[in-house]
């Protein structure tokens, strides 16, 4: 079905061609404006050009050059995005170089990599981008073969006259349609016509990463580079006291040692700015060997840190959150969780009237379910490398919100924000770690201090001792039945140390009369923030644990069971707030029993099934389990995805791999656990993880084809599989799993 939209509300408000010096064309367009209305006051810009988020360079020799403004964390961004406007333009792909956007806040929106949002906040913009400037490509033809416009086509980088059989190549012509108008409206192309869209193409970047090209901020030099590292305080809840750095200032190779802050006092800091640790001691030399041993040689002594209020600035608001004092332990956090659960709790949600259905009910099934604090582990360590003079700074490296710590940094070191440049490299892993860029300001602030180039590097342990973490959980599920086994209730009370994980309006919600949702939460001075799929990535597993429980009392199959509660949902819903579409939710439960080849007769041997909604998508998993003694071998998993059209096909399926490789190792064996305040691992000798040989043997996965527009694919495809995991080792064991880890302590 083709689709005409405007290219803008006010014209200059996405597009702008201007002519190139020595021809060629520029197309500029807003990259987060997909179709919607922005003030005229948001883009006041000179009338001879218009300030633009990403753009795409045709030269006279039809090589085309298109930018990526999003940060890439190996989520194939910097490959999809530029497919997206390649094929509006239809542009031979064989012709395309991509590059990384610079940061610019006046020209880009959203140029941040978080929330699987990159393709589905482009879209639209993208595709009108390369379609504008195909139709400008076809005005300029027409006028010169003298020609009506619409016995024109293009095809890979030509514009086609088929009644005369002439071709001219976008090169040739650009130089001409830079100088027309921008056209009022642009019919974008039917999916069917897609030629780029939805195939496999190689990541842009996948050579230089093979052949070991220094993309990444880990390899960033500059000459004249001193190297840094910081001495943090050795437990959450303790801060600096006082610092003898005569020793580390002797050291070989040592060239200054110093104690500073982070940030200021009394700023209301970003969601992004998490850190718990502001005072520090930063020590500078001229290697990396040498700084790590000039460590060693600080004399510190460290202090209780009282309880304090912080003011945080989250978007549209700006909160005050108290940080507790104290020395916290993973079993005080057991405990205080205990208490919360039953004593803080508030009601979220609640449709019906549970209390009486529950207080009627001839049985209640109840469980709980926990997981513990996770470090991110990136395996690029976090770094920056930061230039700051008297009146601008420069920084290099790997951050998932260059844009918002813009800002952070122009604050801290008092430069105006349009003499603050941020440069992005490839990130080797962020899973939401480097969406908080505290390192990044530390490093410009240990340079604006030195008065010279520095290279920030953080340890392993330093990380994992200091970093960012996703917070522990616990999730207490009640179901209420009658006599004759009919599911009347549904009570969710969830929380966690420092938040809770429920999202109250997703299902079962929605499908369920009589239902009730609650949550609480434990202050803490852990310092904790997004982890993949954040806290989606637990309550998705203890949910579809317990829906595999309550249809086994129900003597139910569990997708039946799942299918059923979604048909009530879609045709006679409850509540106004329900998150999901029931008919895509049941989709790719649909799918995946058809492609798993699912039947109840054949679900005793280690098989278990789970389905879940988030970031706008729709991911259904089997995960087939075999026990080797008291190891699960993961045989198979088979994904159905709906995450609408696809637009890279290898690239989305690796991605739904990644997701179902992390999430099985995360819950089989994640867990940091605290004593004192300390994490009690620092570094991959005792913190577990996945290893190769423990990967599933084999992974299939589907993709629902229903030609909806992007939506999330970064994230969605993890939480599903713990739960999937759990009820295939139920099967194969004939033991619930309701603490994670799996194997081992939580």
């Amino acid at each position: 079905m083709l689709q005409t939209i405007r290219t803008s509300f006010n014209r200059r408000s996405f597009l702008k061609s201007t002519a190139l010096a020595g021809g060629g064309m520029l197309i500029g367009f807003h990259w987060a404006a997909a179709g919607i209305p922005m003030s005229d006051q948001a883009f006041e810009v000179p009338e001879e050009w218009f300030k633009f988020n990403g753009f795409l360079k045709i030269s006279p020799t039809g090589q085309i050059t298109i930018q990526s403004p999003n940060p890439e964390i190996g989520q194939n961004v910097k490959t999809s995005m530029p497919m997206i406007v390649a094929d509006e333009l239809d542009a031979d792909w064989s012709k395309i170089i991509v590059e990384q956007a610079p940061l610019n806040t006046a020209i880009f929106k959203r140029q941040l990599a978080g929330g699987s949002q990159s393709i589905r906040q482009g879209w639209q913009s993208l595709r009108m981008a390369g379609a504008s400037a195909r139709e400008m490509l076809k005005s300029a033809t027409a006028q010169l073969w003298n020609v009506p416009i619409h016995e024109l086509s293009t095809k890979e980088g030509h514009v086609l006259h088929i009644p005369s059989g002439k071709s001219i190549g976008y090169g040739e012509i650009a130089s001409k349609a830079a100088v027309l108008p921008i056209p009022a409206e642009v019919t974008l192309k039917s999916e069917k016509d897609f030629h780029i869209i939805g195939t496999s193409r190689q990541n842009v970047d996948g050579i230089s990463i093979v052949t070991g090209k220094p993309l990444f901020g880990i390899d960033y030099k500059k000459e004249g580079m001193r190297m840094a590292m910081i001495v943090h305080p050795p437990a959450f809840g303790l801060k600096l006291k006082s610092a003898d750095l005569t020793q580390a200032k002797k050291m070989p190779g040592i060239v200054d040692a110093f104690t500073f802050k982070t940030y200021n006092e009394g700023i209301a800091k970003s969601a992004f700015d998490n850190t718990s640790f502001n005072e520090l001691i930063a020590i500078v030399g001229k290697t990396t060997w040498e700084v790590m041993q000039g460590k060693k040689a600080v004399q510190a002594e460290w202090k209780p840190m009282p309880e304090y209020v912080e003011k945080r600035a989250l978007f549209d608001r700006t909160i005050d959150v108290i940080i507790p004092s104290g020395l916290e332990s993973t079993a005080s956090h057991l405990q205080k969780m205990d208490e919360a659960a039953k004593t803080a709790f508030k009601v979220v949600r609640k449709d019906g009237d549970p209390e009486t259905a529950f207080g009627q009910a001839t049985h209640v099934l109840e469980r709980t379910y926990e997981a513990p604090f996770l470090p991110h582990n990136t395996l690029e360590p976090m770094n920056f490398f930061a230039d700051v003079t008297e009146t601008h700074a420069t920084l290099v490296g790997p951050i998932q919100t260059p844009e918002i710590m813009e800002k952070s940094v122009s604050e801290r070191l008092g430069i105006p924000v349009e003499n603050i440049d941020i440069q992005m490299t490839r990130m080797g892993g962020g899973f939401g770690r480097r969406l908080y860029g505290h390192f990044l300001v530390e490093a410009a602030v240990i340079s604006q201090m030195v008065k010279a180039p520095v290279k920030l590097l953080y340890t392993r342990e330093d990380d994992m001792t200091s970093g960012i973490y996703r917070p522990a959980y616990r999730v207490t599920y009640r179901a209420a039945f009658d006599a004759d086994k009919k599911l009347t209730a549904f009570h969710v009370r969830a929380g966690g140390v420092p938040e809770s994980p429920l999202s109250a309006n997703r299902f079962p919600a929605g499908a369920i009369d009589n239902y009730l949702a609650e949550e609480w939460s434990v202050p803490s001075n852990i310092s904790v923030g997004a982890w993949r799929a954040p806290r989606s990535n637990f309550i998705a597993g203890a949910e579809q644990s317990f829906l595999d429980e309550v249809a086994e009392y129900m003597n139910q199959d569990p997708i039946a069971f799942r299918l059923t509660l979604l048909e009530k949902a879609q045709a006679s819903p409850v509540g106004k707030d329900n998150d999901y579409d029931p008919v895509r939710y049941a989709g790719v439960l649909k799918l995946v029993q058809e492609k798993a080849n699912w039947s109840p007769t054949n679900q005793n041997s280690g098989r278990g099934v789970a389905a879940y909604f988030c970031h706008n998508s729709y991911v259904a998993q089997v995960v087939d389990v075999e026990m080797n003694d008291d190891t699960p071998i993961v045989k198979k998993v088979t994904a159905a995805v709906d995450c609408g059209i696809v637009i890279n096909q290898t690239a989305a399926v690796n991605m739904t791999e990644g997701g179902i490789v992390d999430g099985i190792g995360h819950a089989l064996y994640g867990n940091l656990t605290f004593a004192d305040g300390v994490p009690e691992h620092s570094n991959f000798n005792t913190y577990r993880l996945t290893r190769h040989r423990e990967a599933p043997k084999e992974i299939e996965v589907y993709f629902v084809e229903n030609g909806i527009a992007p939506t999330g694919l970064g994230e969605p495809p993890l939480p599903p599989v713990i739960g999937a995991l759990a009820n295939a080792l139920y099967k194969a064991t004939g033991k619930r799993f309701y603490k994670q880890p799996f194997l081992g302590k939580a």
